[in-house]
Parts: structure tokens; C-alpha cells; sequence
């Protein structure tokens, strides 16, 4: 049953726009960041790190702005649950400053989109 709805999430990715795939990739180094640092994973997430990712992977799968998504914290929609939108907003405060040590082209990308999201 995983197995397919892990088949099932590729097909669904690689229909995705570019935008959305690299909001993907941010948010997956930002929690890889995070697990490491707080629950002393070193290549695998743990359960809770995972099942964050996973939500994540979806709210952006069905985000209505797709291409023209604004970056999360200028969203007018807040789609996540108000316990995992607690999380992640946790992990992104604590990663996000570690990501261009990391993650340096990702880090630039999601500064130049928050920038195009505010004009």
C-alpha cells in the first residue's frame, strides 16, 4: 500500500511546476537541517521529522497558487493544521538561518521568491 502511494506521489511530483518542486527540495533540507541537529538523525529522518515532510510534500502538491506560490510565511491561505503549521514554522526558524552554510543555492532561491512575492 506505500509502495503505491509512493509511485502514486512521484507521478503526482513530476507533473509539478518548477516553483513547487524546489519549494519541495527547501523544505525537505530544512527538516533534514533540523532532525539532524535535534533528534541526532544522520541520513534518515526520524518518524515525526518524516511525517512532517510528508505533510509538507502534500500542502504543496495542492497549493492553489502553484507557479505563482508565495513563499509560506506571506501566504494569505494557511493551509496547514494549526499543530503541524507550529512545527514547521519551529523547523524553519531554526534551519533557516543553517541553510546557506548547507544548502546555499536553496537558501538565495528562497530569498529571491520571497522577494518576488512582496512586489
Amino acid at each position: 500500500m506505500s509502495q503505491q502511494r509512493s509511485e502514486i506521489t512521484k507521478a503526482a511530483t513530476r507533473r509539478l511546476p518548477a516553483r513547487i518542486k524546489r519549494e519541495m527540495k527547501t523544505v525537505e533540507a530544512m527538516i533534514q537541517i533540523y532532525c539532524h541537529y535535534h533528534h541526532k538523525s544522520n541520513d534518515a529522518l526520524c518518524q515525526q521529522c518524516q511525517e512532517l515532510k510528508q505533510y509538507a510534500g502534500l500542502r504543496l502538491e495542492k497549493c492553489t497558487f502553484q507557479e505563482e506560490k508565495p513563499t509560506c510565511g506571506q501566504c494569505p491561505i494557511h493551509c496547514y493544521k494549526p499543530a503541524m503549521r507550529e512545527k514547521i514554522k519551529e523547523v524553519m526558524r531554526f534551519s533557516g538561518p543553517r541553510m546557506i552554510m548547507y544548502h546555499p543555492l536553496l537558501a538565495i532561491m528562497h530569498l529571491i521568491d520571497k522577494k518576488r512575492s512582496n512586489i
